[in-house]
């Protein structure tokens, strides 16, 4: 019993670790768009290209062949286009631009709804029923937005509404990113899903300003912040999610995603001078704790189903 219980410690701090991370992501990302003068097409076209080159270079080393098998049918390669542009495109793009106009901890805090937006779309899209955690869920997730875009002055908001809507924007698009590549992700690897999807979307990005178009004044902080994005944004934290599924349940690592806007807000206040009162905080709190009862219900309700399924 002991060792069992080691053994899924182990796989909770990875993926602990892994949250982290890329809540520290979010932190450089607010450092490069507001400090470093860089155009935000040439970073994106840098990021996408630069990390989904060096993911399809792990997948090669790993899986051989079996990297190329995404693109057997036609419908697959639909399927993996979607998600390079509708999820990981749009996401990464409105992602930067609410925190470029705002601040990486209400960006963060407003894509971390991804979930919400999920389960929103069944229910209007594919007509599925609600939960009752659904709904509470859904009021609790809503009080604590409020909260933490106003920090308790409901007259007014404490970042610009073009901020809070490529925000929301960055949660919708996220679910995408969730969603779109379940098909395919049944028969690859995710790390070879999330190298093309990368690297498909550096190319498109790059169509549009390629990386030697109005290069910036490259710098030692410039190459240092963009090499964090790309490793501890990207691939370093997508790493220890697949080591540390080999040791927790997904349910389990999924509960560790919440200390992603815990850890940009965080370090926003040390580095970047963010200033929280506590309202703020209380609603950060009412998000996180509105997503684990939406994916809490989800999952009980599904392990309810199974159990029906077997009789």
């Amino acid at each position: 019993m002991k060792s069992s219980s080691k053994v899924i410690m182990k796989g909770i701090f990875w993926s602990a670790v892994a949250s982290a991370t890329w809540g520290i992501s979010g932190t450089t990302i607010q450092f490069i768009s507001q400090n470093q003068h860089i155009p935000t097409d040439w970073f994106l076209s840098t990021r996408t290209l630069g990390s989904g080159t060096i993911l399809l270079i792990i997948s090669f080393i790993l899986y051989g062949k079996k990297t190329f098998n995404v693109f057997s049918t036609w419908k697959s390669f639909g399927h993996l286009f979607a998600y390079a542009t509708l999820g990981l495109m749009a996401n990464l793009l409105t992602f930067y631009l609410a925190i470029q106009s705002g601040n990486a901890s209400a960006a963060t805090i407003l894509q971390y709804l991804s979930p919400l937006f999920i389960v929103l779309g069944g229910i209007f899209i594919k007509h599925q029923r609600p939960l009752s955690t659904d709904l509470i869920a859904f009021i609790i997730s809503l009080l604590g937005v409020l909260l933490a875009i106003t920090k308790g002055d409901l007259t007014q908001m404490s970042i610009p509404m073009n901020s809070f809507l490529w925000g929301l924007g960055s949660g919708i698009t996220a679910a995408f990113y969730v969603v779109l590549p379940r098909p395919i992700a049944q028969d690859n690897p995710p790390l070879v899903v999330l190298g093309w999807g990368t690297f498909i979307a550096g190319v498109l990005f790059n169509l549009y300003h390629p990386v030697w178009v109005n290069t910036p004044h490259i710098t030692s902080t410039v190459v240092l912040s963009i090499s964090t994005v790309i490793l501890v944004g990207t691939i370093i934290p997508f790493g220890l999610l697949l080591y540390s599924s080999r040791f927790a349940p997904s349910d389990v690592i999924s509960i560790m995603d919440a200390l992603q806007p815990v850890t940009t807000s965080i370090l926003s206040v040390i580095f970047l001078g963010l200033e929280m009162n506590w309202v703020e905080i209380v609603g950060i709190i009412l998000v996180i704790v509105a997503i684990y009862i939406l994916q809490r219900g989800r999952r009980n309700m599904e392990k309810i189903n199974y159990r029906e399924d077997e009789f």
